[in-house]
C-alpha cells in the first residue's frame, strides 16, 4: 500500500460484502415466495418488498464497492494521498445511512414505487449531496496529483457520468410513458452505459498490476472498449421503449445498437486475455486474477451474449416481463460488476493488510463454487423463462397457473442459490479473518509480490 490514505477502501469494502450478504438473504426470501413458502414472513415481507430490497441492495453494494475501488486506485494513479481522509469517513458513514434508511423504509411502504428507483424522494437529495462530496474528493486529489493516467481518468469519467445519469431518475412525470422514457437513461445507461467505464478502468488497473504489460499497450485498448460502449451503449437504451408508447422508429435502432452491445463486452474479454497472455510476470495472487479473468469472461456471456438474445424487438416481443429477463440479469450483473468488485477487493486486501490471503484454498473455493451456482441460476431461469414465453404467450394459460408449472425450476434455482452462498460465505471468511488494515511502509507489501513474482 503505496499512500496510508488508500485505507479508507476497507469500510466501503467491508460495506460491500455485508450488503451482499443481505442482497442474497432476500433472494432466498423471493425464492421461498415463488415456491409459496412464505406463510410465516409474508405479511412484514412480501413478495414487492423483497424484490425491490433485493435489486435495491444490487445497486448500493456495488456502488460501495466502485467507491472503495475508487479511492483506492485514485491516489496511487494520481501519486498523492486522498485530500482529506476525515471527509471521506464522513462520506462513507452517511452513504451507509442512507442505504439503511431506505432497506428499512421498503419495509414500511416508503419508496417512489418506480420500478429500479424505488428509492424515497428525500433520499434522493441525500444521495446527490454524498455522491458530490465522493466526486469532490476524487477531482480534487486528481488535480492536485502528479500525474493523471488515462486509467484513473476513465474511471473517474465512469464515476462523473453516473453520477449525471442519476438526475434524470429524480424529475417526476405524469405521463407513464415520459417518465418510463427518462428512468431507463438512469437504469440502462448506468448498468450498460458507463459503468462499463468504470469496470474498464478498475479492469485496466488490476491488469496493469497482476500481469506486469505496459501500461501504454494496456491503456490503449481502454479507447476502443470506450469507443464500442458509447455507439452500442447509448442508442441500445432503444430496446427499453419497443413497448411503452415511444415512436415505431426505436425498434428499428433498439434492435440494430443491442446487437451490437455485445462487442464492448467482447471487446473487455479479449483485452483481458490479451493482456494476460502478453503478461511476463507471475503475479502470487492467483485469486485475484481468478476473479479479474472471471469478470472478463462472465460479462461477455451474461451482459453480451444473454442480453442480445432477448433484445431484438421479435424476441423481446414475447420475452418481455418474463424470467428471461431475470436470468439475463443475474449473470450480467454477476458477471460485469459483483465479480469485478470482488476482483478489486481480493487484489487491494493483501495490500491493506500485510498479509497474504491469496495463500489458501479456500479462496479458490470460494470462487469457483460461488461461480458455478450462478450459472447454475441462469441455467434454471432460462428454462423457467422460456417455459413461462410457451404457456403463458402461447397457451394463453394464466399467470399463476404458469408459475406452478414451472415451480420446478424454482427449486433448481434455490439449490444453485445455495451453492452460490456458500462461495460468497467463504469468501467473506477470508475478508475479515485477515483484519483491518495496517500500517506497512511504503511498497513494502508489492515489493514483496514482486520478488515473488521474478
Amino acid at each position: 500500500m503505496k499512500y496510508q490514505s488508500q485505507k479508507i477502501a476497507y469500510l466501503f469494502f467491508a460495506l460491500s460484502v455485508l450488503l451482499l450478504v443481505l442482497q442474497i438473504i432476500y433472494g432466498f426470501i423471493m425464492g421461498l415466495g415463488r415456491l409459496g413458502y412464505d406463510e410465516w414472513f409474508h405479511d412484514f415481507i412480501p413478495f414487492n418488498t423483497a424484490r425491490a430490497t433485493h435489486t435495491n441492495l444490487l445497486v448500493v453494494w456495488l456502488l460501495s464497492g466502485f467507491m472503495g475501488a475508487a479511492y483506492y486506485i485514485i491516489p496511487e494513479e494520481s501519486q498523492r494521498e486522498l485530500v482529506s481522509v476525515p471527509l471521506a469517513k464522513i462520506q462513507f458513514y452517511s452513504f451507509a445511512l442512507v442505504g439503511v434508511v431506505a432497506v428499512v423504509g421498503y419495509h414500511f411502504n416508503w419508496w417512489e414505487g418506480r420500478k429500479f428507483l424505488e428509492i424515497p424522494r428525500p433520499l434522493d437529495y441525500l444521495v446527490v449531496i454524498n455522491v458530490l462530496t465522493f466526486l469532490g474528493l476524487i477531482l480534487a486529489t486528481l488535480y492536485k496529483g502528479k500525474q493523471r493516467t488515462t486509467t484513473a481518468m476513465v474511471l473517474t469519467m465512469g464515476l462523473v457520468f453516473a453520477a449525471l445519469l442519476y438526475l434524470p431518475g429524480m424529475v417526476w412525470f405524469e405521463s407513464q410513458t415520459l417518465d418510463s422514457y427518462f428512468r431507463w437513461w438512469v437504469v440502462h445507461l448506468w448498468v450498460e452505459g458507463v459503468w462499463e467505464l468504470i469496470m474498464g478502468g478498475i479492469l485496466a488497473y488490476l491488469l496493469i498490476k497482476l500481469t506486469g504489460v505496459d501500461r501504454e499497450v494496456i491503456e490503449k485498448w481502454l479507447y476502443v472498449i470506450i469507443g464500442l460502449t458509447f455507439i452500442s451503449g447509448i442508442l441500445g437504451t432503444g430496446h427499453h421503449y419497443y413497448f411503452i408508447g415511444a415512436p415505431r422508429y426505436w425498434l428499428i435502432i433498439g434492435g440494430i445498437f443491442s446487437a451490437l452491445e455485445p462487442l464492448a463486452f467482447l471487446g473487455m474479454a479479449l483485452f483481458a486475455f490479451s493482456m494476460y497472455r502478453k503478461g511476463g510476470k507471475k503475479h502470487p495472487n492467483t485469486i485475484a486474477l481468478y476473479w479479474t479473468l472471471g469478470c472478463a469472461i462472465t460479462s461477455f456471456a451474461g451482459a453480451g451474449l444473454l442480453g442480445m438474445a432477448h433484445t431484438l424487438p421479435s424476441v423481446n416481443l414475447w420475452t418481455h416481463g418474463t424470467l428471461v429477463t431475470a436470468m439475463h440479469g443475474h449473470l450480467a450483473f454477476w458477471g460485469a460488476y459483483g465479480m469485478l468488485v470482488l476482483a478489486m477487493i481480493s487484489y487491494a486486501m493483501p495490500m491493506m493488510t500485510g498479509r497474504k490471503l491469496y495463500q489458501n484454498s479456500r479462496g479458490q473455493i470460494a470462487f469457483w463454487t460461488a461461480n458455478i451456482g450462478m450459472i447454475g441460476m441462469t441455467t434454471a431461469l432460462a428454462a423457467a423463462g422460456v417455459a413461462q414465453v410457451y404457456l403463458e404467450r402461447r397457451m394463453g394459460m394464466e399467470f399463476m397457473d404458469a408459475q406452478n408449472e414451472i415451480s420446478v425450476h424454482f427449486l433448481i434455482m434455490l439449490a444453485s442459490a445455495s451453492l452460490f452462498a456458500f462461495g460468497i460465505v467463504l469468501y467473506i471468511i477470508d475478508f475479515f479473518k485477515y483484519g483491518r488494515p495496517v500500517d506497512t511502509p511504503s511498497q513494502q507489501v508489492e515489493d514483496s509480490f514482486i520478488a515473488v513474482s521474478e
